[in-house]
Parts: structure tokens; C-alpha cells; sequence
């Protein structure tokens, strides 16, 4: 199989792309007061794939792929910080859900409407790139 140099531009444009819409993320969050990984929390837990708007360790372990000592950790600090809390589980006493608090609901809704334009832009690369 030969490599299509068209197909290396268009990689290298997408990720590209990736890195800057991550790097303009991460300056916001910044910003906003909260650590890159807060951000992705806070999202993860607000964006939870049942609609819940909650999550728990090992939902946060798959979805942002880190072990879970170190989502244990984050959830604890961003606990401290205010912007998250914990709720038993009214089935299992070894579960938590954690949701956000009103702070972690508004830094997050401040956060996702300032990267509105990014988002935008990194669709509109993911289209052109899908059309090639």
C-alpha cells in the first residue's frame, strides 16, 4: 500500500486543528479559574451519556481515560474547590454520584459559551476533512 501524501496533509491539518482548539480550551479554563482536568470533569460529569447530569468514578475512570486513584484525587480537590459534591447512591452504599455545584454549573456554562466559536471552527475542520 502506498501512502497518499494528500492523506498525511489532511492528518497533520486535523491535528492541528485538535491541538490548537485544546491549547485555546485550556487558556480558557484557565481563565475561568478551573485546571484543564477540572474543565473535563466538570463536562464529563454535566454531559453524562444518560442525561443525569452526574456521574461516578468509574463512569469518569472510562470516559476520560485515567486511573482511578487520579479521578479519586480530582474529584476530592474539585470537591475542596467548591465545584463538586458526592451523593450516596440510594442502591449502593460504595457508590457515589457526583454532580456539580452551582459554582461548577457556572464556571462550566461561562467556560462552554466563550468556547462556542472554537467548537465551531473544530466541526467545521471534522466536516471538510470527512469530505476529502
Amino acid at each position: 500500500m502506498l501512502d497518499d501524501p494528500v492523506d498525511y496533509v489532511s492528518v497533520a491539518d486535523f491535528r492541528a486543528a485538535l491541538r490548537r482548539f485544546l491549547r485555546v480550551s485550556e487558556q480558557a479554563a484557565r481563565r475561568h479559574r478551573l485546571t484543564p482536568r477540572q474543565h473535563l470533569l466538570l463536562l464529563m460529569i454535566k454531559g453524562a451519556r444518560d442525561g443525569s447530569e452526574s456521574s461516578t468514578v468509574s463512569e469518569l475512570c472510562k470516559r476520560l481515560q485515567l486511573a482511578q486513584s487520579t479521578v479519586t484525587e480530582l474529584v476530592q480537590r474539585s470537591g475542596e474547590a467548591g465545584l463538586v459534591r458526592r451523593e450516596p447512591s440510594g442502591t449502593d452504599g460504595r457508590v457515589a454520584h457526583i454532580m456539580l455545584t452551582p459554582l461548577g454549573e457556572q464556571r462550566l456554562s461561562d467556560l462552554h459559551m466563550e468556547l462556542a466559536d472554537e467548537r465551531m471552527l473544530l466541526r467545521e475542520h471534522i466536516e471538510s476533512a470527512d469530505a476529502t
